[in-house]
């Protein structure tokens, strides 16, 4: 298996510094993973940067869904709606282990005017539910083949059966819908070591401080090691611009004028204890808020996530929830639930910002906004793709690469739609077999599932790491799945410089975890120190990171 370590990424610095690309990737999310994966399975030879760590912006503070965006449907979306449902479709076919299907109840209440953000509505809300009834039919069709399962009416007691704490006064009826749920950045983790695997030559803390320019046009960027701290020039033919809310900046360093506006939209999500709520395995929609929102609580895990939100912006590099946020979610949870949530009862929050593609005219409400993306040439020949979703980003990913084959007039071919991402190799069969071995490593059933659900085939490499040493097999926090091993598997396999790479994006630890990865983060560090020679200074100072970052969070969400 193609081992993504620290000395790895020292080579591949190296690699970078002293060669010649066909495509430069900035950006190290979801969408530029993507890119790295569609131009490096047509041949050409790859290089992507992150500034952070892989994932560390938008694309861990999702909703964690993989789905068409039913709240597009009203605004007459329907091409973005189709896109998105076609991808679902196509993501569960190429990366089984991580996309599972999940169930939405959508309850109706008398007197709804404007469930699912519905910009219309009927008078005193007579014949809504036929009106919705005719859109999840048409959110069926439009997936096509690929459908998960179709929708169907629900009475009012079979709405209480699966979703016992909606409240039941003025409950009418309800439907069933069905999408996709995932984990972000497993997703985007898996997508580079799928590219990785290819030859993609990627590396994280990696930050395009300038571009070098030849007549105008850029032949090549100027990368700082954010933990080396050593500057070097990587070049290449191509270079794309992936970095989503960050795009404008990135776009200003070839001196021109930025081709694109981003308006970042913040959503908010909070965690709440899947027990509190008595949520089953179904998802609920709750119906309607006053500004439009369509709002979302899933199961995860033994967790519950909950959003999102579609505010302005703030400081871009460190998003956080407000206590206005917290208080607005907080506020139609009570109203739709019959069990009371405080804020005492939130686990964790986090908040990320979508990178909407802007019109030209002003006040535009970003809740509005589409999230159709947008492929954009600049001239100095930087291309950026920024807008869309989670979701799309295959097809993101595959537009930006048929730009550029053009260029080199080449005719496009999509490899990526039937590429198997790593980790999927027989999966169902392969699933079994990892039930088995990690039975026989006396690990329980839970924590089997996880390393299933997150690393598909590649939890064999887990189940090594315990072979060798027994009590990696134990977990780091009681009542979550993670185990000791993963944090050597992440050093090793996954590129994880530092604590907080492990704690908040190669496990989900900082989320789900109250406090946050606090209490285990010592021992984390402890495990990483092993494998990188740290000496005892450094594992403190960065230990001391961890934690003052994590109360700065905190504290910012009083606020």
């Amino acid at each position: 298996m193609q081992p993504l370590s620290s000395r790895e990424r020292a080579y591949n610095f190296n690699e970078l510094a002293n060669n010649s690309f066909d495509i430069l990737v900035i950006g190290g999310g979801i969408t530029g993973a993507g890119v790295a994966l569609d131009a490096v399975s047509r041949g050409y030879s790859v290089a992507l940067v992150e500034k952070a760590d892989f994932a560390s912006g938008t694309s861990s503070k999702s909703t964690k869904l993989v789905h068409g965006g039913i709240r597009y449907l009203p605004n007459f979306d329907i091409a973005l709606v189709h896109e998105a449902l076609v991808e679902r479709g196509l993501l569960l076919q190429n990366a089984p282990f991580l996309v599972n299907p999940v169930a939405f109840v959508l309850p109706i209440y008398e007197g709804d005017k404007h469930p699912v953000g519905m910009p219309f509505t009927t008078p005193k809300g007579i014949g809504l539910n036929r009106l919705l009834d005719a859109g999840l039919w048409m959110y069926d069709g439009l997936a096509g083949r690929r459908n998960i399962s179709r929708h169907h009416h629900i009475s009012r007691q079979e709405v209480l059966e699966r979703a016992p704490t909606l409240i039941s006064e003025g409950l009418k009826e309800g439907f069933i819908y069905y999408d996709g749920q995932t984990n972000d950045v497993r997703l985007t983790m898996t997508v580079l070591r799928t590219a990785a695997r290819s030859g993609a030559v990627i590396a994280n803390y990696a930050e395009v401080t300038g571009f070098e320019m030849s007549h105008d046009h850029i032949t090549g960027a100027v990368v700082h090691d954010n933990i080396g701290d050593q500057q070097f020039t990587v070049r290449a033919r191509h270079v794309v611009n992936a970095t989503g809310v960050f795009s404008e900046q990135v776009e200003s360093l070839t001196g021109h004028t930025p081709e694109i506006q981003v308006e970042p939209s913040k959503g908010v999500h909070l965690v709440l204890s899947r027990e509190q709520l008595q949520l089953g395995d179904d998802a609920i929609v709750l119906p309607e808020t006053e500004d439009k929102r369509i709002l979302f609580i899933v199961p995860w895990e033994s967790r519950a996530i909950y959003g999102t939100t579609d505010t302005g912006t703030g400081d871009l590099n460190h998003p956080n929830a407000s206590q206005d946020d917290i208080t607005y979610l907080l506020k139609y949870l009570n109203r739709y639930l019959s069990v009371n949530v405080t804020e005492d009862d939130i686990i964790s929050t986090y908040a990320g910002y979508r990178p909407l593609v802007k019109p030209r005219q002003k006040n535009a409400s970003t809740a509005k906004l589409s999230r159709t993306h947008a492929v954009i040439e600049s001239p100095s020949g930087l291309v950026t793709i920024t807008g869309g979703k989670l979701t799309t980003y295959r097809r993101m990913a595959q537009d930006t690469l048929d730009l550029i084959s053009r260029r080199d007039s080449m005719k496009p071919v999509h490899p990526t739609e039937s590429l198997p991402l790593q980790g999927s190799a027989a999966w169902p069969l392969t699933q079994h077999e990892l039930q088995k071995r990690g039975t026989s490593l006396g690990l329980s059933s839970s924590i089997i599932q996880h390393l299933g659900g997150a690393y598909g085939s590649n939890a064999n490499a887990v189940f090594d790491l315990i072979e060798q040493d027994a009590s990696l097999g134990q977990q780091l926090i009681s009542d979550l799945p993670y185990i000791k091993a993963e944090v050597i598997y992440a050093c090793r396999y996954e590129m994880a410089m530092k604590p907080s790479d492990i704690l908040a994006r190669r496990t989900s630890i900082v989320l789900e975890d109250r406090e946050r990865g606090q209490g285990v983060v010592d021992e984390v560090t402890r495990l990483m120190a092993q494998e990188f020679h740290w000496p005892s200074t450094e594992q403190q100072a960065l230990m001391q990171t961890y934690r003052s970052n994590i109360q700065n969070q905190v504290l910012a969400e009083k606020h």
